[in-house]
């Protein structure tokens, strides 16, 4: 059997702001067809380290490859094609307030294509549909339920037909009906068409429910500190922090890491 394609390479990445290191060090692909999580206590750096990864800030160290091509040491014309080749959504599903909803969705389109006029709103109609928000081209986002506005987002995300989306915490924030829903579109996406799919998240049911592989970030030693299913690690991971923590078990070891784990917990659930 072939072996899927990478599409995602993070090398010996370091970020960090100035001085400051976040996270060091750093590891990981992400196959082609793929469900990947990144999960870790809050302030661990998860958002940070996704914000590298797509290439909104450049790292302190290492190389991130998309589809084979460095995001670090490319020229711009080539990083700007490859940011072209993904779609991310970010918390909230970061809309346009003062543009429809259609008009959200058609910016990619109107920015990066040549499509008419009516081949833009036919696409627009076609993702929209997709995440069942048919019939809102004309509402503002004001007038969205917070599920609605991050599908929303993703309708925007998926505009340019990328093989590979980026969420940055997709569930937060959501009912939990809302949030099954989500985790069943997502899962959709990559059965129906391969679509490639990198998450951030403390949610861990959605984790459990979506993800093939997922990495544990620590934030005592700045690195990875467990990698793969979650599944698997929840129940043989050698690790008490990583166990405690996908088993949302609180646990009275004066350990940092387990620290960590306890406040992560009081966010997830919050108390």
């Amino acid at each position: 059997m072939k072996e899927a394609e990478t599409i995602v390479q993070v090398e010996n990445l370091s970020v960090g702001y100035g001085k400051t290191v976040i996270l060091e060090n750093i590891n990981f692909s992400v196959k082609s067809g793929e469900i990947f999580g990144i999960l870790g206590g809050s302030g661990v750096g998860k958002s940070t380290l996704l914000k590298h990864i797509i290439g909104l800030y450049p790292p302190l160290k290492g190389d991130i490859k998309i589809f084979g091509c460095s995001m670090v040491n490319c020229p711009d014309w080539k990083k700007d094609e490859l940011m072209r080749r993904f779609g991310v959504t970010y918390q909230g599903g970061a809309l346009f307030g003062s543009m429809t909803v259609g008009e959200n969705v058609s910016l990619p389109l109107e920015t990066y294509t040549d499509l008419t006029k009516d081949e833009i709103a036919e696409r627009v109609r076609k993702k929209l549909a997709l995440v069942d928000l048919q019939g809102t081209e004309e509402l503002m986002p004001a007038e969205l339920s917070g599920g609605m506005k991050k599908r929303a987002g993703l309708a925007r995300a998926m505009a340019l037909d990328p093989s590979l989306l980026f969420f940055d915490e997709p569930s937060a924030g959501l009912d939990p009906i809302t949030s099954v829903e989500l985790d069943r579109l997502l899962l959709r996406l990559r059965n129906k068409f391969g679509t490639t799919i990198v998450i951030v998240s403390h949610e861990l049911p959605s984790i459990f429910e979506t993800t093939d592989t997922v990495i544990m970030l620590d934030k005592n030693t700045k690195t990875i500190a467990a990698e793969g299913d979650p599944k698997e690690l929840r129940v043989n991971s050698p690790s008490p922090w990583v166990h405690h923590f996908l088993n949302r078990e609180e646990n009275d070891a004066p350990d940092d890491n387990l620290k960590n784990m306890k406040q992560e917990f009081s966010y997830a659930s919050g108390k």
